[in-house]
């Protein structure tokens, strides 16, 4: 069996937000896997075990260009090792210059955008004599680019931290910001249920199996109830099936207020700032003791 360390146990609690016990219960349950640690933590505590992956801890801000025939756009996401420097001038003026050059010039990626001219310079040598300037360091992340189907909506939460790009086909402006709103809001995965990849589908699908059976559930209604299950996840998580946050009636879903319209989503695109990045929290009262320990052993 494997051997299940501290940092394990650590790596899982700060993923899952269980209690340690619990995370090594599960480790040793899993044989040292991970995922699967997670999973069973999942049947055990429900949508608790996973909160704490969501949380976001870098700094920065989304910025977003739009052709004015609403055709052509680009999102940007920009990072900053705190929240004061992404509120500076200067910062924000480079993140809606880069997305403007996005748009424009079409980079392959992030090294070939920090290669393009800007005020007489490069991207790259702008962020550097910005990074000398404020003395806190900054990174172009990643971006999107999007030539619309239809016209492109933008939204932007929360002093910039969430950006949306609605490809709308059909409707109206209103009803494309209401999408983007939306998108805001609830944060969808995916547009439909084909976006939602299979494995995901049969990770959900087998912790309902395991949470109908640890409640007693009679085999044969296991598949059952695991596939009303998954319908319920993909309602949750796709854009068509979600219920329309302004919605009057409480019921009304994306895909049939955009039917009621006569029109279609082509795509979107939502950008969390800091989404998947970790970042290091210093325990001030521990620094210091150590600190004071090393100088009394000096």
């Amino acid at each position: 069996m494997a051997e299940i360390t501290a940092g394990m146990v650590k790596e899982l609690r700060e993923k899952t937000d269980a209690p340690m016990m619990e995370c090594k219960k599960a480790l040793t349950e899993a044989g040292g896997d991970l995922d699967k640690a997670e999973e069973i933590l999942r049947v055990k505590l429900g949508n608790k075990a996973s909160k704490a992956a969501a949380r976001v801890a870098a700094e920065g801000v989304v910025a977003i260009h739009v052709a004015a025939d609403g055709k052509l756009g680009a999102m940007l996401e920009i990072n900053s090792e705190t929240d004061f420097v992404a509120k500076n001038d200067d910062f924000l003026k480079l993140a809606a210059d880069s997305a403007r050059l996005v748009a424009e010039s079409n980079p392959a990626d992030v090294t070939a955008l920090s290669a393009l001219p800007l005020d007489g310079k490069t991207v790259e040598e702008v962020r550097s004599a910005l990074v000398g300037k404020i003395g806190e360091n900054m990174s172009l992340r990643r971006f999107q680019r999007v030539q619309a189907q239809g016209k492109l909506a933008q939204y932007i939460h929360g002093g910039a931290k969430i950006g949306v790009l609605v490809d709308l086909v059909g409707g109206d402006d209103q009803l494309g910001r209401d999408i983007a709103m939306h998108i805001a809001a609830s944060k969808p995965k995916a547009l439909d249920a084909s976006g939602v990849s299979a494995e995901l589908l049969d990770t959900e699908r087998r912790i309902a199996i395991e949470k109908a059976r640890e409640s007693g559930k009679p085999e044969a209604m296991l598949e059952k109830i695991a596939e009303g299950t998954v319908q319920k996840y993909l309602k949750d998580v796709t854009l068509m099936g979600q219920v329309f946050v302004k919605a009057e009636d409480g019921k009304q879903t994306i895909e049939q207020l955009l039917k009621s319209k006569g029109a279609s989503v082509a795509g979107f695109t939502l950008y969390l700032v800091g989404e998947g990045i970790e970042k290091k929290v210093t325990d001030f009262a521990a620094e210091v003791a150590a600190q004071a320990a090393a100088a009394a052993a000096r």
